[in-house]
C-alpha cells in the first residue's frame, strides 16, 4: 500500500511540473556583453543601428575593416559607418545563421529582413543575405569585415 501511494505522490508530482513557472524565460541578448557567438554579436550590430546608438556601435568595428555591397562596392570603416547613420531602420529580423569559427575568428552568414528607409528610399522587402566576419582581440570581438550578398534566392 505504501509503494502504491509513493507512486502515485511521483507520478502527481511529475505531471504539475512542466506547468511550474520556477525558472524564468531565457532573454534575448540585448547588447554586447551578453553576445556569446555569432548570431548574438550581429543582433547586437544590428540593434545598435536600429538605435543610432553610433558610439557603442564603432566600439565593436575594427580600425582596418572592409565592407562591400552591390550600390556602393567596397568601403572603408569610416565611409560603412556614415553609410550606415543614412539608414532608419524601423525593425528587424535575422535568422538562417550558419556560424564557422576558426580560433579567434567567425565567419557568420545569414538572412535580414529589414523596414524602414535609406537615403529616402525603402528598404528592400525581401530578406538580403549577409557575411560578417567577427575577430576576437582584446577589447573583444570586433567586425573586420562585412559584405551584401544580395537578396536571398527564391
Amino acid at each position: 500500500m505504501r509503494r502504491r501511494f509513493v507512486l502515485w505522490m511521483l507520478l502527481g508530482m511529475t505531471a504539475l511540473s512542466p506547468g511550474c513557472t520556477l525558472w524564468r524565460e531565457k532573454k534575448v541578448v540585448n547588447n554586447w556583453a551578453d553576445a556569446t557567438g555569432g548570431e548574438g554579436l550581429e543582433r547586437s550590430f544590428w540593434k545598435d543601428v536600429k538605435d543610432k546608438n553610433w558610439t557603442e556601435l564603432e566600439r565593436h568595428v575594427a580600425s582596418n575593416y572592409v565592407a562591400f555591397t552591390p550600390e556602393e562596392g567596397r568601403m572603408d570603416r569610416a565611409t560603412m559607418l556614415q553609410h550606415l547613420q543614412g539608414a532608419r531602420l524601423d525593425d528587424f529580423s535575422l535568422g538562417d545563421f550558419q556560424v564557422e569559427l576558426n580560433t579567434n575568428t567567425l565567419v557568420v552568414t545569414y538572412s535580414i529582413s529589414m523596414s524602414g528607409s535609406f537615403a529616402g528610399r525603402p528598404l528592400p522587402t525581401q530578406p538580403v543575405r549577409m557575411m560578417t566576419v567577427w575577430q576576437q582581440q582584446k577589447a573583444g570581438w570586433l567586425a573586420i569585415a562585412h559584405t551584401v550578398i544580395g537578396p536571398e534566392a527564391k
